[in-house]
């Protein structure tokens, strides 16, 4: 491959990177949903249906035209395909992917000035822009939601189970709150109790739930599992991509945690992505965004597991688990019985 070929490959994805930074301000400061509303508007005239600057508007209309999420007509804008999909409530949004760019960036840049000192902020650094934090849930539900009601629940039946119970579902790291909703959808006699240590989620969870008519079933409450006492034992207690989050600060205790709160018979269901057994899968296309991942996961505290290690760990809390794999095996379920 020739320096001329080099150039041009990055110069592409660098190009790639700018519509996407271009998409999360659409997507941040409500732009692509307002102009679908107004349908067509001036920069001026969106502007004041957002309630934002002016100036800050039409810069942003023209490099949104640019990149080819508006159309024009004289001063006129409407959103054209690529625009309408980036809407967070559009069937299928590509909101994650915006969201995701500037999240990643945001992750690099911390890396790269932590390298010498090997500090390690935690999960922290999340919180860190306030424009960011608020779409991380969303953007989770978006990306993983209709993979877990259409994929996931029908193939694991200890959420039905739970459900003829009548029983009671901890979600720990429950961001938004999406995973209960998904449930309490598909399951009506369960109830639901979120855990969070972002109050924003918090917020946002219990809002949805209001929407959904789903918050007399539903409680968010923010804390940490260190510090928090479950006043009756669970049916189910759920770890949504966030065990990895707790594993290095302590696993033994988490998984006698587990243990302790489930009545017997429940189930603890984990869901992680699957950090490859060989280096060489992370060339793999739909594995090499767990390589930044895991990256990133080290600046919070954390890092990638691999699904035996999580069943090996239930194993020697007294719990047998099952393994079950999802999305090409790059997604897995460990689920564990008291």
């Amino acid at each position: 491959m020739t320096s001329d070929t080099l150039k041009t490959q990055f110069r592409q994805q660098a190009q790639g990177a700018l519509g996407l930074y271009i998409a999360f301000i659409g997507v941040s400061a409500g732009l692509f949903s307002t102009l679908h509303r107004l349908q067509a508007a001036s920069a001026h005239t969106l502007a004041e249906a957002g309630g934002l600057d002016a100036g800050y508007v039409a810069r942003w209309c023209d490099a949104a035209y640019a990149f080819g999420y508006l159309e024009a007509e004289g001063d006129l804008f409407r959103l054209g395909p690529a625009g309408d999909a980036m809407r967070p409530e559009a069937p299928d949004s590509l909101m994650p992917l915006a969201v995701q760019s500037v999240l990643s960036a945001h992750m690099a840049e911390r890396a790269a000035g932590l390298m010498r000192s090997g500090e390690r902020p935690g999960e922290s650094v999340l919180g860190e822009r306030d424009t960011i934090l608020p779409w991380f849930g969303p953007m989770l539900e978006s990306n993983f939601a209709t993979l877990f009601e259409t994929t996931i629940c029908p193939a694991v039946p200890v959420f039905q189970q739970a459900d003829a119970q009548g029983g009671l579902a901890l979600d720990l790291g429950c961001g938004n709150g999406w995973y209960l909703r998904a449930l309490a959808r598909h399951y009506p006699r369960l109830r639901g109790l979120g855990l969070d240590g972002f109050a924003e989620n918090v917020a946002q969870a219990r809002a949805r739930a209001q929407a959904e008519g789903l918050a007399a079933r539903l409680q968010f409450e923010q804390g940490d599992i260190h510090d928090f006492t479950l006043e009756e034992p669970a049916d189910l207690i759920a770890m949504n991509r966030a065990l990895h989050h707790v594993w290095e600060r302590g696993r033994p205790e988490i998984f006698r945690w587990l243990r302790d709160n489930l009545k017997p018979g429940g189930h603890a269901v984990i869901w992680e992505p699957v950090w490859p057994a060989e280096r060489a899968q992370l060339r793999e296309p739909s594995r090499r965004g767990l390589s930044f991942q895991n990256l990133s996961e080290h600046v919070q505290g954390n890092h990638l597991l691999q699904p035996g290690e999580i069943a090996q760990a239930f194993q020697e809390a007294g719990m047998p688990a099952e393994i079950h794999l999802f999305a090409g095996g790059n997604e897995a379920l460990i689920v564990a019985r008291r």
